[in-house]
């Protein structure tokens, strides 16, 4: 950030927003927009077109049973945001930079009835130099035009793209499930959605920071770094300026140089730091940052330009090889600080589906992810670039971010143009986020080598001819921020990959993606892939009874009709994209389906069967982490789907809009503890016990297991567990009856608990509720 820029936001000043069908008529210009017929009405910047008619009293809120519907006719709708300012004082060699940090998406911008640029990208900044064209008091207008008529002058040119409502997507840099997913609903919005401001520039200015750890010698506390640095300046003559560089933190100054400059643009190499407090991820140790400053100073010490980073010093790599066969499965690991480290952790779907609404829900979202022993977030494709804000958190509590760029689940166009968009995109996102410690991985997108699998007609394209993410961006990233990995896609079909299974099939992929026939959560497709990494797998939940009372209307929430033939209004919360649209309709099946896998009927009281469903998905959940973390070594991570919803519908997610958390939040909290005691399921030996230890410190205590029904200890004994290891420390006798199994262990002063549920075939719920009243009367579940 250059401290030396003055910021002058315009958020608060008066905005008014115009709208109607864009249609022949539409006005386009500031002049026939004031003779038109428009409606008026006050705006929110930031904000989006959606708030503002809802506070007027024009809509009804969205999130409520099907109200998101009746915002289609708004898709084709045109929108004027207008609001005025007064000429900042100036001095003759600065300029005044207007600056929009987001626009959703299609818009032109005109100051004082001129059209100053045009922009078709929500994803990133947009910046004019508007210095010219100021007068004492000044008229700023934003049109937002349609995405939905916008991809109609698109033709369809690539075989592989989706049939649904996202191949209308694929040619707008928009957020992709605003078209309609299974996670969020058909909403695409219009506005100003991030902060507007003007910035005062000096003319002379940092252009470019890139703070690198080149190598670490954790052992001795040395590292080796190098800074990339640019700037811009009026000077004919520079032979005089200073190079200023600080690396410190509260307590001591790690580095500190002045150097004498002969060009705008060159590297200082930083060799042979010592006492370096290395930023480690959560679990590994502490998080340390340090504040790294650059400033231009002239001959007489005055500050020309300034930029300060807060940075962590960590090498972080991504060794990744190809599985040869299914015997041969490849690898897949991160590896921190020379570490290995076991990824727990989740992806980071939309907070809101309207998307100004996220900063309201940032903060309470990350302190569950802090609260869940998370060391790792995935940012999902489907997804907007994050606030800076979590970028910020994830740097100061050692949380890894696993960045996808913005698309997924389909083929995006191949031609230059588009392919031009996207350099221009992650070139603006690649810079923006650089510079964060917690950035570990770029990842080309979202399931699109996939996505051809889906489609039993789909002919099965190579996905490594795809020039976006095979050419473009492993470019940008090269070009920008080498010293992080890059990933094509998730999951990723290399080559050898394709060559192996004759098509796009990621069975021979190390990294996958557990989806399947989303049934019996034990079944050999979760038990018997080859991935070493999961970086998506989920298992549905029913919301809890106050959120479904809030989500839908009152006779809407029971009875959802006989034998479970869903209403309108839990089809819509399922999520189907329009009323006429088939695609999901059998989504909210997932919970019957899985409830008849463990119980021994599916109830038909609404409390009992969410109940149920919340059980059977909470130990799914808990049974995909333990299974993955029980054989640490030889697979390496998971990051399970998902966190929180960003709009109110029954999910996979743990915890809903209205942030009540389901059971599976409990589970997991026990599950993902650095050091965990857990039981498999029977063997030729019995039940195996298994400890794992993700800190790098060697650990002792005591456990104990007893069963559930007769309160007999099974086993009771001191264990020492190294540090960043597994154990198998025993097994349990194998029987042919359900059985319910508490865990407990205590390490210092600090009790754990887990447990283990196996049954043979089916239970009676009432007979897993009082289980679970056990364990809550015994504080087992906290």
């Amino acid at each position: 950030m250059d401290k030396q820029i003055e910021h002058i936001n315009l958020n608060l000043n008066k905005w008014t927003l115009y709208f109607g069908p864009q249609d022949r008529n539409a006005p386009l210009t500031p002049v026939e927009l004031y003779n038109s017929n428009f409606e008026e009405i006050n705006a929110t910047v930031p904000g989006n077109v959606e708030i503002d008619l809802e506070k007027a009293g024009i809509i009804e809120d969205p999130t409520i049973g099907i109200n998101s519907y009746k915002l289609r006719k708004y898709e084709t709708y045109l929108w004027w945001y207008k609001t005025s300012f007064v000429k900042p004082k100036v001095n003759e060699d600065q300029n005044v930079i207007l600056c929009f940090h987001g626009i959703d998406c299609i818009a032109d911008i005109w100051l004082n009835n001129v059209k100053i640029g045009s922009v078709d990208n929500m994803f990133v900044e947009h910046t004019f130099n508007i210095t010219k064209q100021l007068e004492q008091i000044n008229e700023l207008l934003v049109c937002i035009k349609s995405p939905i008529l916008e991809s109609r002058k698109y033709e369809r040119e690539e075989l592989g793209v989706r049939d649904d409502a996202l191949a209308e997507s694929v040619h707008i840099r928009k957020a992709a499930h605003m078209y309609g997913w299974d996670i969020m609903p058909r909403l695409v919005s219009a506005g100003i959605w991030k902060d507007v401001e003007l910035k005062i520039e000096n003319p002379t200015k940092l252009k470019s920071i890139y703070w690198v750890t080149k190598s670490v010698d954790v052992k001795n506390k040395r590292a080796n770094l190098y800074l990339d640095w640019e700037f811009d300046t009026d000077k004919l003559n520079i032979d005089d300026l200073i190079l200023f560089v600080q690396i410190k933190n509260e307590q001591v100054i790690l580095y500190e140089q002045k150097i004498k400059i002969y060009t705008t643009v060159s590297r200082l190499r930083i060799d042979n730091l010592e006492n370096v407090n290395f930023w480690w991820p959560k679990g590994f140790g502490e998080p340390d940052l340090y504040y790294a400053t650059v400033k231009l100073l002239d001959s007489e010490g005055l500050i020309l330009a300034e930029d300060e980073q807060i940075i962590g010093i960590r090498k972080a790599e991504l060794v990744r090889t190809e599985a040869n066969s299914i015997e041969n499965p490849g690898e897949f690991v991160f590896v921190v600080n020379g570490e290995k480290v076991f990824i727990k952790g989740t992806n980071w779907v939309p907070l809101d589906a309207i998307h100004s609404r996220d900063r309201l829900h940032l903060k309470k979202t990350f302190e569950m992810l802090l609260d869940l022993n998370c060391n790792m977030v995935r940012m999902w494709g489907g997804n907007v670039y994050e606030n800076d804000e979590f970028y910020d958190l994830c740097d100061q509590n050692g949380i890894m971010v696993w960045q996808d760029f913005a698309m997924g689940c389909t083929v995006y166009p191949q031609n230059k143009d588009f392919a031009n968009k996207i350099d221009i995109e992650a070139k603006k996102v690649v810079k923006r986020l650089r510079n964060h410690t917690c950035i570990v991985l770029w990842a080309g997108n979202n399931e699109n080598d996939i996505s051809q699998e889906w489609d039993e007609d789909q002919i099965h394209i190579n996905p490594n001819d795809n020039i976006i993410s095979r050419q473009i961006l492993p470019n940008v990233v090269r070009r920008f921020d080498p010293h992080t990995p890059y990933l094509p896609s998730s999951p990723y079909i290399s080559s050898e990959a394709f060559r192996l299974a004759g098509k796009v099939d990621q069975t021979y992929a190390p990294e996958q993606h557990l989806w399947g026939p989303r049934g019996y959560y034990k079944a050999p497709f979760y038990t018997e892939n080859i991935a070493k990494f999961v970086s998506e797998i989920g298992y549905h939940g029913c919301p809890n009874r106050e959120s479904l009372e809030m989500m839908m209307e009152k006779d809407f929430v029971y009875p959802w009709t006989d034998e479970f033939k869903w209403n309108e209004q839990w089809q819509a919360k399922a999520v189907i994209t329009h009323p006429h649209s088939e695609v999901h309709r059998k989504r909210n099946d997932l919970m019957i389906n899985q409830i008849k896998c463990v119980f021994t009927e599916v109830p038909k009281d609404l409390d009992k069967f969410i109940k149920a469903s919340q059980i059977v998905q909470a130990e799914a959940m808990k049974y995909f982490i333990e299974f993955w973390r029980m054989n640490k070594g030889e697979r390496n991570g998971i990051l399970w789907w998902n966190l929180k919803d960003g709009w109110p519908i029954i999910s996979d997610a743990i915890v809903d809009y209205y942030f009540n958390k389901k059971l599976a939040y409990k589970f997991i909290k026990r599950v993902q503890s650095d050091i965990c005691i857990m039981i498999g399921d029977s063997t030729e030996k019995g039940h195996p016990i298994v400890i794992v230890n993700d800190t790098l410190e060697v650990s002792e205590g005591s456990f104990t297991i007893k069963d559930a029904d007769s309160d007999k200890i099974l086993i009771k004994t001191d264990f020492v567990i190294e540090g960043n290891s597994k154990d198998n420390v025993g097994f349990l006798m194998n029987s042919n009856d359900t059985k319910f199994w508490f865990i407990k262990w205590e390490i210092g002063n600090k009790t754990y608990t887990n447990h283990y549920f196996g049954y043979k075939p089916l239970v009676e719920l009432e007979k897993y509720l009082n289980w679970l009243n056990i364990l809550e009367q015994d504080e087992i579940v906290n």
